[in-house]
């Protein structure tokens, strides 16, 4: 059993986190981040649940680059090819579900 309260967790790093669970393979983490993360495709499925702050999200759709603004509460869902990219503003902590392993 766990509680965490996310809105007390920092990392020392941007895009540092906090390991919460592994069920069969797909990882449950907290992140903290004050900087953008960098141009990815994951591995798989990507669930990003912004729990704290506000995160650009850039994402390319038929190859248009677009971004929606996320607050807390918003979530984001790549599927898979899903080519994006976060770009905080200021400080946040945000939930990321995904494959073990994934980028």
């Amino acid at each position: 059993m766990k509680i965490i309260r996310s809105k007390e967790f920092t990392a020392e790093r941007a895009w540092g986190a906090l390991d919460i669970a592994n069920m069969n393979g797909v990882t449950t983490r907290l992140h903290w981040t004050d900087a953008p993360y960098k141009w990815h495709v994951n591995d798989g499925e990507e669930v990003f649940a912004v729990l704290d702050g506000i995160v650009d999200m850039h994402y390319r759709a038929g190859g248009v680059e677009q971004v929606a603004e996320l607050r807390g509460g918003d979530v984001f869902f790549a599927g898979v090819g899903c080519e994006h990219v976060a770009h905080p503003r200021g400080a946040a902590r945000i939930l990321v579900i995904e494959t073990e392993g994934s980028v």
